[in-house]
């Protein structure tokens, strides 16, 4: 299995180098990934060799980009900054992959711009938050190469979402899932994990040789265990000191 903080790496590039406004940067020891958005969750620079990295080049690189930023390092690396949060990852290779499918009356799609408020409500829904805040999010990513945003809709309407970012990068074609989210009322009914199947299975047929996430909690952990999801080293993201 490919290491999981380079595909990590990978996919912040493309997801944040094809996205309107965004843009990326190599430096010694350190490459960097600009959504071109005020949300410092989108924004950062992966340190890739603390002897080499200069940790004031990479501000100055942002700070031209007029955006806030934190570090992501490998989980347990010596480097400055306050901790803002630890970020577990995992992968399963394509041949590890077992599929499962949606649970009945579900249906799921390849969003467009069309379904941008559907989106940002579900998101808002699932994770908190407005709507209004995670619009500019989606609307990025429904115009961004490389990605793909999807929407489940069931008898009620659209009640989960997701999105995949295909990359073929230092650590070869892989493809990260994100942004998995399902609205309350429609939990426990495995919905979360037909839609992350259809998701990656979509992406392999597509030429991916590994997948790859971040599970917030244990919880989704298991659900991603069931798909052949393996843990490995996580990361930790650092504010700039």
């Amino acid at each position: 299995m490919p290491d999981l903080f380079t595909a990590h790496g990978d996919a912040w590039s493309v997801l944040s180098g094809a996205r309107p406004g965004g843009a990326t940067a190599r430096f010694p020891g350190a490459r960097a990934a600009c959504s071109g958005t005020a949300a410092p969750q989108y924004n950062g620079a992966d340190l890739l060799d603390p002897a080499l990295a200069d940790p004031g080049q990479v501000a100055a690189w942002f700070a031209g980009r007029g955006t806030p930023w934190a570090w992501r390092v490998r989980a347990g690396t010596v480097w400055g900054g306050d901790l803002v949060v630890r970020q577990r990852l995992a992968g399963v290779d394509a041949g590890g992959f077992s599929p499962v499918d949606l649970p009945p009356g579900c249906a799921v799609r390849v969003a467009d711009a069309g379904d941008l408020d559907a989106l940002a409500a579900v998101d808002a829904a699932a994770f908190g938050g407005e709507p209004a805040a995670v619009r500019p999010w989606f609307a990025g990513q429904l115009r961004t190469p490389g990605v793909e945003v999807l929407l489940v809709t069931g008898a009620d309407g659209p009640v989960a979402a997701a999105y995949t970012v295909r990359s073929d990068g230092d650590a070869g074609p892989a493809v990260l899932l994100g942004g998995v989210g399902v609205v309350p009322a429609a939990r426990r009914r495995g919905i979360a994990a037909g839609l992350s199947s259809w998701a990656l299975g979509r992406a392999f047929a597509a030429g991916a040789r590994f997948a790859h996430l971040q599970p917030d909690d244990d919880a989704a952990a298991r659900v991603y265990a069931r798909l052949g999801f393996v843990e490995g080293p996580g990361l930790e993201v650092r504010a700039p000191a």
